[in-house]
């Protein structure tokens, strides 16, 4: 498929399929008349990568994890290096300190909703 159809299929820009493409994380083959042409699996490839760049984590570590990709949630390394798992550890950590922020945050804005409109009776939208 063509970049366009990979940015409609992926909802992602094709500058940004490009980007992907110009760190290695995902591949096409080129057309005799020059065009990308990417196969099915990288629409599947694509929300993995935006599913871990929503999630924080370098594209260094994205490149290096990929090919141990299986599902979505699937990670398998079967002869993991030390430093790739303190790279991962570190990245784990870092996104439960991000995920118990978030947390206080969301539980500060509801107490606040809960004062207001308790105080000012029910919210107009």
């Amino acid at each position: 498929m063509r970049i366009g159809e990979l940015a409609e299929r992926t909802g992602s820009s094709p500058r940004l399929l490009r980007y992907y493409e110009g760190h290695g994380l995902i591949a096409a083959a080129r057309s005799p008349n020059g065009y990308r042409d990417f196969g099915e699996h990288n629409v599947q490839r694509v929300g993995q990568i935006r599913g871990l760049l929503d999630a924080g984590i370098p594209v260094k570590i994205i490149k290096r994890i990929l090919p141990c990709l299986g599902g979505p949630a699937d990670i398998y390394f079967p002869d993991p290096e030390p430093e790739m798992l303190a790279e991962l550890e570190e990245q784990r950590d870092r996104m439960t300190r991000k995920a118990e922020c978030v947390l206080r945050n969301r539980d500060a804005i509801a107490e606040y909703l809960d004062r207001v409109r308790g105080e000012s009776g029910p919210a107009r939208g």
